[in-house]
């Protein structure tokens, strides 16, 4: 048993600093903590009480895209927990496991390892895909789903092929990663410089916020980050051609979400294009809701953050009183 009397966790006390990494254990009004899940040592950062709500971050960043989430979603009553996903910033990065299943498998985790029963779910870019597969894998322990800048995975699939002139020439960066080590060697060149290009590409304004930037910068320079972010890419795309992406594509046929869900996405996303996204309420048999934000790229917690917020509590409350 641990500090909290949480199986699989360790809660470090305040000025205590488990790494030199010092740009993913920053300080703040949340405790860093190190989960065991699904075979893995996850960091994550955790505030408030009340029902769970984990929150997960996309490429390239990890979990500090979420600071405003998790603070503000804490502070109207609830316990939110931000992890590192597998690869990035404090959590383990082994050499293999970056396909939707395992990924599912580890958010699963973090909830058992939490002591939730169930959790609500907020994931940006792989956040959201990975928060799309859990609910479809693992419902029991979804009590609802909120997806930014993310199209349900079978409605990616689909428009990688039926829409080349529109989604598949947004998607270039990702046929870019499928090259072996040189688009590792290319993240961290001048200390991460393609992450704050990609940042600002994918993003409607200049961003403004430089503390992020640099962070986000080096944190992809962290040894085996920029390779583990980039695996993911490699399995999305070659496993559309292999038995282990057709395999995935039925499973998720099969299994429907079923649990309300919140999409939200930027109308000037030039990543993952507007109408691709939102083909992703067919896969939703539950409430489902969809939200355009207005001025807005891929990047909503960094864009827009309290419109975002806003959103995100609102429907929050609807589902407590049991729409």
């Amino acid at each position: 048993m641990t500090a909290l009397g949480l199986p699989g966790a360790v809660m470090w006390h305040a000025g205590r600093m488990p790494s030199p990494d010092s740009v993913v254990w920053a300080e703040g009004p949340w405790t860093h903590r190190e989960i065991s899940a699904n075979g893995m040592r996850f960091h994550a950062v955790e505030s408030g009480e009340g029902p769970l709500v984990v929150l997960l971050h996309g490429f390239p960043q990890f979990w500090w895209a979420m600071r405003e989430p998790l603070t503000q979603i804490a502070a109207a009553g609830y316990r939110c927990v931000a992890p590192d996903l597998r690869g990035y910033g404090g959590s383990d990065k082994p050499p293999r496991g970056y396909d939707a299943v395992t990924l599912a498998a580890d958010v699963a985790g973090l909830i058992r390892a939490l002591g939730g029963r169930e959790a609500v779910l907020v994931g940006h870019d792989w956040g959201g895909f990975a928060a799309w597969t859990t609910a479809a894998l693992h419902p029991g322990l979804v009590r609802g789903l909120v997806i930014l800048s993310a199209p349900h995975p079978l409605r990616a699939r689909a428009a990688l092929f039926t829409d080349p002139g529109g989604q598949l020439r947004a998607s270039k960066p990702l046929l870019a990663f499928q090259l072996p080590w040189w688009p590792e060697r290319a993240l961290v060149a001048r200390t991460g410089e393609r992450v704050a290009q990609l940042l600002q590409a994918w993003s409607v304004a200049p961003w403004a916020d430089d503390e992020a930037l640099r962070r986000y910068r080096e944190h992809i320079c962290i040894p085996h980050v920029a390779h583990s972010a980039l695996e993911y890419f490699r399995w999305w795309m070659r496993s559309q051609f292999r038995p282990d992406g057709a395999r995935f594509a039925r499973l998720l046929r099969r299994c429907r979400i079923r649990v309300p869900t919140l999409q939200v996405h930027g109308d000037g996303d030039p990543y993952v294009l507007p109408r691709t996204a939102a083909g992703s309420g067919r896969y939703v048999d539950g409430w489902y809701s969809w939200r355009v934000v207005e001025g807005a790229g891929h990047f909503l917690t960094e864009e827009k953050p309290k419109l975002v917020c806003q959103e995100v509590l609102h429907w929050l409350d609807e589902l407590d009183r049991g729409r």
